[in-house]
């Protein structure tokens, strides 16, 4: 039939206007298509013609700036109305029946053509901001507008009204039009380019003025934020090159940690002031206020997602029963053809579009509302991280030494709490909106079903309480679990870090046993967590099938009439909508139960105490007082100092303010008078304190170990709690009238200090020195002189530019005590503090730090030195000193006084010093220790660099198949999963579950199908015969149960094939590690090896069964709906071809770029976690240091970074997401009118195969994405089994032996010589490496290479230089044998005095030790390890370096019971102390690794030029 605008029936008056021209309805057709043509003929060359020109004249960095106003609401309206275009052409195309009246639907087709160029005009005149060129659009609008309203207004003469379809179409498209025209006329008025004489000029947004911003949802127009179209750059461009941190940019102004806290921050304080101040401020309010307005514009998007699900059932239901009723009864009125709207809604074809669009809407609203709650769960954890650190550094530090608050709480708060809360924000949406999907399912259900449905509804309803039960326990047993692996965790760190002492006592088995014994119950408590989410996975898939089976067998007995198959079909995609709320509902359920939790311990955290009010410390004041939150003063105090800044500046600290205050005074520094101190209990710590600190002077602070040395220097430092005192101020004026230097001032309001444990950064030595002060080379290069570092730092593979901490270098002790040191001396403060710096130096190199460092470097420049030490010999250098006894001070003054005052004290100290005189004469030329430990450094470096050479050969060889250097080959090298690895992990939970799991899987997903086919065929029946309808419910029942039953056996068999691959794989990997000799514990970094006991193992243990069943369960159901369709429509194949290609290239290019953006979270959350970890370890110095605001915005710029990593790859989450969602929309585009078109005739009812077909066409669009985001995550995870595997090919040592046990010599004494230099962490390694020179190593005539190494081990007994204890009890640190008597334990600390303190301990014997050894102090470690060592009672005695960290008193005594104790045996003594081995039966000298001199003591003294009588006359 040819084909006519109008129409070519003859019998119609179609071209006549007798009646008017506007009465003619294709007229007015045709009068509509003015404004289309018009604006196709204006835009159309500007677009492809001009555009070139003009947009080489504009100069911006993005091409997303939204200038106009209105943007969002303009393309809002936009697809609006190209929604209503395809209502009307569809509506005009169904109504053409008669004749081909090409007016019906050509102007909406033009409309459509027109509405769309609109979109992409506006998008280029925007981003190029060319705004004149709107005009165009502006008169479109009006004359749309014009030409609807004239159309409007003819169908309203004619009586026309919302009955018809055409003329509610055309209602709302004079709205629509009159809208965008209003939008116009705002953008016209706000940026005043026409009819104005002064247009109004705009700057681009900050964010997009600044090139490092790369995150740009923000900024791009609305199709892009919904369909993530900025993101292909970087997704495809992952492809050949691999995303890096700086690729990624930083994130916008409004996303950073800073603003988000300043957001949260505000809120938190406006309760305060609004509230009751006494009441703790509500952190959910503050969320509220801060985020209230993101959480419910995700919500709104979630509930027009929900509402837009349930087109699918109902459209199911259209196109079904509609199959062969096609049949459109048009009235005729004014000359065209009217319809209604339920006419249109029974044309299969229609309804198969109105499907595809609201699929594709419900997916869009679905992603941006997870896109928003994300977002805005991002912005909260980072909000929440600030104001955590912010309270980290005003934390009290008796909070940290009293165990109120350890160092676990603070990461878990970190690590998990945060992390809580942000999950919960994601699922925040799911509160309000799955009441609503409930509610809406069941009234749909009752609809299609009647009653019937009100039983399959109530299995639904009773089964979700046995779902939320087994949530609840689910979280119980993940918590106990998570609780199992911390102490596992714990005890392997332990383990790990006195690998050495363990191995060198045989104590390994003993310790492997007890984590072994906790890795027992946390795999009883990952069994249950296995069975619990066995059963959860189980009920999410079996009760769709019960309510299912419920639903129609009780339909077939009690409703008179058949189930038809659009019925069926419908509400089998309506219980899989109801299923899921309800599934979702107890994890919902769970995380709000653990966000309380979360909220609860924030609470409590942010209300600790706090060490009061740090303007001082942000530099804002060089003096103020300090107003504690636990103990306040009320009342105005009020200083007023006069000083001259050239002499020594005046410091004033007090942090927690009772009525003690440290005062400058003129000719001290710091006063004391009366000071009682506390760590928080109600006994106080220091008792009657009353010192003074000589301005510019040198102070000593000397006493016993545990005697209240460290604790007073904290006290002046401000980190105690003040029970009661008072103080006193001077002024001070200074006669010297020169000015000062600026320069030199600088940074003097802090102070500079050392702790005596050693604190260092993740970060390089150069960092490390100068902590954030400016680089000065001079000076840096006298610290590192001064500090004896040079010839460390040459050793180091990069200088001074290694990285050293736990992601670098492991120095030893005495390496990391001199960083400290050379720090605390680059700093240009006033006031230095030095916590025991000679403790694990030795005599060398403590002199030189003393003479060059101490009493030249810092006293040479009139700096402050308040110096606590053991070592007496430096008593006459010191200004003053201040000896302290019991917590108090036991005598104040200069050497003389106290000399004078009381000669008992001063005769105690003149017989310690004379044992030894540390004054240099000359320089030996003999090697020293320092220079055996930096060639043991040296070696490690080697060692180290070629075990990574041959791991780096190791992995090229993996992959050196085909070995092109192209960028190709790189990317799939990159984009490979590691299938070797997917089989490691499989072979290791055993091939009978394999098995089971495999052939589970199928037998389900087959029966599966079985179910849904019987259906059809059951639902497609003869509608007249009830017993053939009735007959085939006992196979529906027999079909359902089998489904039931391999849905439970095939969530069992994923679950526990991961339960025993954890189980091997660790066992594994322990007794690998634990049994690997010290060399390799020497080249492996710790943190290393305790990642594969924690990150990598927690890996294992639950996230790869769970991914792994959701990824055979998505792509079996993913080839079972393909497979369905192809059966129902073999010409689905057809158009499956390029839907395959797409799929395929989209997941290739996600994949890829996913595995990058996860590495970089990764990547870039450790140092995060790192940064508070460190921050809480060195909160003392930090505060010393005044150096808070630069760790705060060190901490925001990692939370940023690492926000930012987050926020790409959840933003390629969405990307995928959305691909594959509108993927799957156009496979069931595809299915409807495939099946609508092969079953066109009349012949045959295929309406059952149909609404099979179409029902798993849906569940394509809910699984295709999990398929590839699950393949994307087992890549990653796979990458654990990787890192585990390749530590199980470690060397273990050889324990075997030839013979069996011997006896052993009586008593050999070896000193070793003295060096200066740096300490080593691996004496006896060296020791060993020394004699190993010789052929052999034979003891009492037996070769030791000979023996079992448990029987040599357990032979000997060692003290290493570095005390270790294990969390436990001290009976377990003494005897973990358990093979000792209690008389024999106490005879042990009796003779390493250490008797009376743990008498005096609650539990004796059975005292708690933490974590270290913690609540000890470290000479007091020192003295239980050599208690430890009395207790073994073995032949042979090594004590390596034994009394450094213990005073001469102590270490006096000590001498004398090792000389009395052990006179019967071998004692071999390393030390530095040349006195301490002067009473030796004999002396072995060492040389450049040789042996050179071997005599009793007395006879190599008397000859002189024997290297040892050198030794000794150098140290006298």
């Amino acid at each position: 039939m040819a084909l006519s605008f109008c129409g070519n029936n003859k019998c119609s008056n179609a071209y006549s206007v007798e009646n008017g021209v506007l009465n003619n309805g294709c007229f007015v057709d045709a009068l509509n298509l003015v404004p289309h043509v018009f604006l196709l003929f204006i835009t159309f060359p500007i677009l492809f013609i001009g555009w070139g020109s003009q947009s080489s004249k504009v100069q911006i960095h993005h091409n997303t700036w939204l200038h106009f106003p209105g943007h969002n609401l303009r393309w809002i309206l936009t697809f609006t109305l190209l929604f209503v275009h395809v209502c009307e052409i569809a509506e005009g195309i169904v109504s053409n029946t008669l004749s081909n009246h090409l007016h019906l639907f050509m102007p909406a087709l033009m409309g459509f053509i027109a509405a769309t160029t609109s979109v992409v005009y506006y998008h280029n005149i925007e981003t190029a901001n060319f705004p004149k060129l709107l005009l165009a659009l502006f008169i479109y609008w009006i004359l749309a507008f014009i030409t609807k309203m004239i159309k409007l207004w003819k169908f309203a003469e004619e009586s026309l009204g919302v009955k018809e379809l055409r003329f509610c179409i055309t209602a709302l498209l004079v709205v629509l039009y009159g809208l965008l025209m209003a939008v116009e006329i705002n953008v016209i008025r706000v940026r005043k380019y026409v009819f104005f004489a002064n247009p109004q000029r705009v700057k681009p947004p900050e964010d997009l003025q600044d090139l490092g911003v790369r995150f740009l949802q923000p900024f791009v127009n609305l199709l892009s934020k919904a369909t993530y179209w900025w993101m292909n750059p970087l997704i495809i461009g992952a492809h050949k090159r691999p995303i890096e941190l700086k690729k990624i940019g930083k994130l916008p102004i409004a996303m950073r940690a800073l603003t988000n806290y300043m957001r949260l921050k505000d809120s938190y304080e406006e309760q305060r002031k609004t509230e009751d101040p006494e009441k703790s401020p509500s952190i959910w309010k503050s969320m509220y206020r801060a985020f209230g307005g993101s959480i419910l514009l995700s919500s709104t998007f979630r509930y027009m997602a929900d509402l837009l699900g349930f087109a699918g059932p109902l459209c199911i239901s259209g196109i079904v029963g509609n199959l062969h009723k096609n049949h459109v009864t048009a009235n005729m009125t004014f000359g065209v053809f009217f319809m209604s709207s339920n006419e249109l809604l029974k044309n299969t074809s229609v309804l198969a579009v109105l499907l595809f669009l609201a699929l594709v809407l419900q997916r869009t609203f679905l992603q941006a509302s997870y896109y928003v709650t994300i977002e805005t769960g991002i912005n909260l954890r980072g909000a929440l991280l600030a104001m955590i650190y912010n309270k980290i550094l005003r934390l009290s530090t008796s909070n940290m030494s009293m165990g109120e608050m350890t160092l676990g709480q603070i990461n878990n708060l970190v690590a998990i709490e945060t992390n809580q809360l942000m999950w919960f924000l994601f699922l925040c949406p799911n509160l309000w909106a799955m009441p609503v999907q409930i509610i809406m399912g069941v009234i749909l259900l009752y609809y299609l079903l009647g009653n019937s449905a009100l039983i399959g509804a109530g299995v639904i309803l009773l089964l979700a309480p046995v779902q939320y039960l087994i949530a609840t326990k689910l979280a119980d047993t993940q918590k106990s679990t998570l609780d199992y692996s911390t102490d596992r965790l714990k005890k392997t760190t332990e383990i790990l870090k006195g690998i050495k002492l363990l191995k060198l006592y045989a104590w390994e088995n003993i310790f492997c046993d007890r984590v072994e014994e906790t890795r027992g119950k946390e795999l009883t408590s990952l069994k249950t967590f296995a069975l619990y989410t066995s059963m959860s996975i189980f009920l999410n898939a079996a009760i769709p099938i019960a309510a299912v089976l419920a639903t129609f067998v009780t339909h077939a007995y009690i409703e008179e009439v058949r189930l038809s198959p659009d019925k069926a079909f419908a509400s089998l995609a309506l219980f899989h909508i109801l299923v899921t709320p309800l599934f979702l509902l107890s994890t919902v359920v769970r995380f709000a139960v653990k966000a309380l939790v979360s909220v609860q311990k924030l609470s409590e955290f942010l209300q600790s105490d706090e060490i009061g009010d740090d303007s001082w410390r942000n530099g804002e004041m060089p003096m103020c007082l300090e107003v504690g939150k636990k103990y306040k003063y009320h009342g105005d105090v009020s200083m007023k100092r006069s000083y001259h800044v050239h002499s020594a500046l005046c410091w004033f600290v007090s942090i927690i303010l009772n009525p003690v205050v440290f005062v400058c005074i003129g000719e001290c520094v710091i006063q004391v008078n009366d000071g009682f101190f506390t760590w928080g209990s109600n006994l106080s710590t220091l008792t009657d304190i009353n010192i003074r600190i000589p301005t510019g002077q040198l102070t000593m602070i000397v006493g016993q170990v545990g005697c209240g040395k460290s604790s007073l220097l904290l006290a002046m430092l401000g980190e105690m709690q003040t029970i009661s005192g008072k103080y006193v101020e001077h002024n001070y004026i200074s006669n010297d009238h020169s000015s000062p230097h600026k320069e030199s001032i600088k940074n003097r309001y802090s102070v500079a200090y050392a702790a005596q444990k050693s604190w260092l950064l993740n970060a390089t030595v150069e960092e490390n020195i100068t902590f954030g002060s400016p680089f000065n080379k001079q000076r840096y290069k006298a610290v590192i002189d001064t500090c004896s570092l040079q010839p460390d730092i040459d050793l180091l593979p990069f200088g001074d530019q290694t990285e050293i901490g736990e992601r670098g270098i492991n120095l030893s002790g005495g390496q990391r005590q001199r960083i400290c040191v050379a720090r605390a001396l680059y700093q240009n403060t006033n006031i230095v503090f030095l916590d025991d710096p000679f403790s694990a130096l030795d005599i060398h190199l403590s002199d030189h730090l003393m003479q060059e460092g101490i009493l030249k470097f810092l006293q040479d420049d009139k700096r402050t030195v308040v110096l606590v030490t053991h070592k007496l010999q430096y008593l006459i250098h010191a200004d003053w000193i201040i000896a302290m006894k019991d917590g108090s001070v036991l005598r104040e003054g200069t050497l003389k006084d106290i000399q004078t005052h009381d000669v008992e004290l001063y005769e105690h100290w003149k017989t310690l010093m004379n044992r030894q005189d540390q004054e240099l004469e000359k320089e030996t030329e003999m090697e020293s220790q320092t220079t055996l430990e930096r060639k043991t450094l040296r070696r490690a470096f080697y060692s180290r660099e070629a075990k990574n050479h041959i791991d780096d050969e190791d992995e090229e060889e993996e992959v050196e198949e085909d070995d092109d250097d192209n960028m190709s080959t790189t990317t799939s090298r990159r984009s490979k999963i590691q299938w070797k690895m997917c089989c490691r992990y499989l072979s290791s939970g055993g091939f009978l579950m394999v098995f089971l799991m495999v052939s589970s899987k199928l037998a389900k997903h087959s029966v599966m199908v079985a179910i849904d086919y019987w259906l059809a065929a059951w639902t497609s029946s003869n509608p007249h015969n009830q017993s053939l309808h009735r007959s085939c419910v006992p196979v529906f029942i027999i079909l359902c149960g089998a489904a039931i039953a391999l849905c439970l056996i095939t969530s069992l068999t994923v679950e526990f094939l991961g339960v025993a691959a954890a189980t091997n794989l660790h066992h594994n990997l322990l007794n690998k590690i634990i049994h690997a000799p010290i060399r390799f514990f020497d080249v492996t970094p710790l943190g290393q090896i305790l990642n594969r006991f924690s990150a990598d193992t927690n890996i294992i243990d639950q996230h790869i069964p769970p991914t792994l069943e959701s990824l055979t369960r998505s792509t079996l159901l993913c080839l079972s709906a393909i497979g369905v369709i192809a059966f129902v429509t073999p010409t689905f194949l057809i158009a499956l071809v390029p839907l395959a290609v797409a799929f395929y290239f989209i997941q290739k290019y996600f994949r890829v770029a996913s595995k990058d953006l996860q590495d970089l979270d990764d990547s870039t959350q450790l140092p995060l976690l790192c940064h508070f970890s460190e921050t809480a370890e060195g909160l003392t110095t930090i505060r010393a240091f005044r150096h808070e605001a630069r760790f705060k915005q060190r901490m925001l710029e990692l939370t940023d970074t690492n926000n930012t990593a987050y926020l790409f790859l959840s933003a390629a989450n969405r990307w995928l997401e959305v691909r594959t969602d509108y993927l799957g929309a156009v496979i069931v585009l595809t299915a409807a009118v495939a099946a609508i078109w092969s079953t066109s005739g009349p012949d045959v009812d295929q309406s059952g195969l149909v609404g099979l077909g179409l029902t798993y066409a849906l569940t394509v669009t809910n699984y295709l994405n999990w398929v590839v985001r699950n393949l994307a995550d087992l890549e990653v995870q796979m990458a654990a089994v990787k890192k585990v595997n390749s530590f199980l090919s470690t060397e273990s040592e050889n324990y075997e032996g030839s013979m069996g046990n011997k006896s052993f010599p009586d008593t050999i004494s070896i000193i070793k010589p003295h060096i200066s230099g740096f300490q080593t962490y691996n004496k006896i390694s060296k020791l060993m490496k020394i004699k190993s020179n010789l052929k052999s190593i034979v003891i009492d005539g037996i070769d030791i290479c000979k023996l079992p190494l448990q029987t040599l081990r357990s032979r000997l007994s060692i003290i290493l230089q570095d005390p270790v204890l294990f969390s436990g009890s001290i009976r377990l640190n003494l005897d973990p044998e358990r093979t000792c008597t209690d008389d024999r334990l106490w005879e042990a600390l009796e003779i390493a005095q250490l008797k009376n303190m743990v008498k005096a301990l609650p539990g004796g014997l059975d005292a708690v030790v933490t974590e270290g050894g913690e609540n000890f102090s470290v000479g007091q470690r020192q003295l239980f390890c050599l208690a430890r060592a009395f207790v073994r009672k073995s032949s042979i005695l090594i004590m390596d370096e034994a009394t450094a960290s213990i005073d001469m008193a102590t270490e006096n005594i000590l001498q004398k019971v090792v000389m009395t104790a052990f006179a019967d045996r071998t004692v071999v003594t390393i030390a530095h102390l040349v006195s301490s081995i002067l009473e030796a039966e004999q002396v072995l000298v060492f040389s450049s690794g040789t042996l050179v001199e071997c005599d009793s003591a007395p006879n190599l003294l008397a000859q002189e030029n024997s290297l040892f009588s050198i030794l000794v006359r150098t140290h006298k």
